[in-house]
């Protein structure tokens, strides 16, 4: 060992198999990740044992374990853990879809609720309220639409000779200004109940979210999060370009084509299962990336950090304004503006803007 990495922290490694495959290590990113879930889970269990009928996390974890009152179990299993695990999935598909789409676009600020996803996904809902009516199954699933149809519409807009990442994100900006005001006409045509009902959902709320929220959405990440992280790879080399990522084998088009279909898919459940939470996207993967302190799209860190920052607003819209519960949805877009203003003024310290 040298006199200059004496006493410095190990940095990345690759570990080679002989079968030719090689995996990344790093040491900080893999200590940041478990620390990063273990907040999340201790909050859940905090959340679990918040309310009308407090518990100890003790007593949370001795119910969850089998070993409550009839009581206990049917408080943590039937009312409040619901509510925690679609916090937690949501975090986590929100997370992985702000950390794919920053690193396509190869900019911080190429979120997929600032270039038009959660406002399209808001219009599918808004539809299905003001014009057809619907129930909360139909609403789900009008978000799930309008937000699959909102990213075909911006990747094909954005397309000219492949989907550059500066384009993505003035095509998705723009797309996102036009479907706000298409939501806005929407609540100008609704009756005062319908319109009453559609502000509530745009906010973004955890209120009431059960096991029929919670089982799709766990199905949704089951299978759409391995999809991204069988793509790690391809989609480190394309933060590099797509010229770098060509000379090194990826197949470029393909590979951002299902990259950015998963994640249009992830942001589209989580939306359906939640309502359009604000900033979590945009600020989950560059807050992972601090705490990991590695470049890359840090996929698994910002599923945790999403996860963290999820219910811990959670928690705050809770337990911080007494008897007066928040949605989840303005605290994340509190702290998520003043995130966003933080990000513009260092990128323009930096010259990026």
């Amino acid at each position: 060992m040298s006199v200059l990495s004496r006493g410095r922290p190990p940095g990345p490694r690759a570990i080679r198999t002989p079968g030719g495959f090689s995996v990344r290590l790093d040491p900080r990113a893999l200590l940041a990740m478990p620390l990063l879930a273990a907040v999340a889970l201790g909050v859940g269990i905090v959340l679990i044992g918040s309310g009308d009928f407090p518990m100890s996390a003790a007593d949370v974890v001795r119910t969850l374990l089998g070993n409550g009152t009839a009581a206990q179990e049917f408080i943590v299993t039937d009312l409040r853990m619901p509510r925690v695990v679609v916090a937690l999935l949501v975090g986590v598909a929100l997370g992985v879809s702000g950390a794919v789409f920053q690193s396509l676009s190869r900019n911080p600020l190429g979120s997929p609720d600032v270039i038009g996803f959660g406002q399209g996904a808001t219009v599918g809902a808004l539809t299905v309220i003001v014009v057809f009516k619907g129930g909360a199954v139909a609403v789900a699933g009008g978000a799930l639409i309008g937000c699959l149809l909102t990213g075909v519409a911006v990747y094909f807009l954005a397309w000219k000779r492949g989907v550059q990442g500066y384009r993505l994100v003035l095509v998705g900006i723009g797309a996102a200004a036009m479907l706000t005001a298409f939501n806005h006409y929407l609540l100008t045509k609704a009756a005062l109940v319908d319109a009453t009902r559609a502000t509530v959902w745009m906010t973004g709320s955890l209120d009431g979210r059960g096991w029929e929220q919670a089982w799709p959405l766990l199905a949704g990440c089951l299978i759409l999060l391995p999809l991204v992280l069988g793509h790690g790879r391809a989609l480190r080399m394309l933060e590099m370009g797509d010229d770098s990522a060509y000379a090194l084998g990826v197949s470029v088009e393909r590979s951002r084509l299902v990259l950015m279909l998963s994640a249009v898919m992830l942001i589209a459940v989580a939306t359906a299962a939640s309502g359009p939470i604000a900033f979590v996207a945009l600020s989950a993967p560059q807050l992972a990336r601090r705490v990991t302190g590695s470049p890359g799209p840090n996929v698994g860190a910002a599923a945790c950090m999403g996860a963290a920052l999820l219910v811990v607003a959670d928690w705050v819209a809770q337990q911080a304004f007494g008897d007066s519960q928040l949605p989840v949805g303005v605290v994340t877009g509190v702290l998520g503006g003043c995130y966003l203003l933080w990000l513009l003024v260092t990128e323009r310290k930096a010259g990026r803007i």
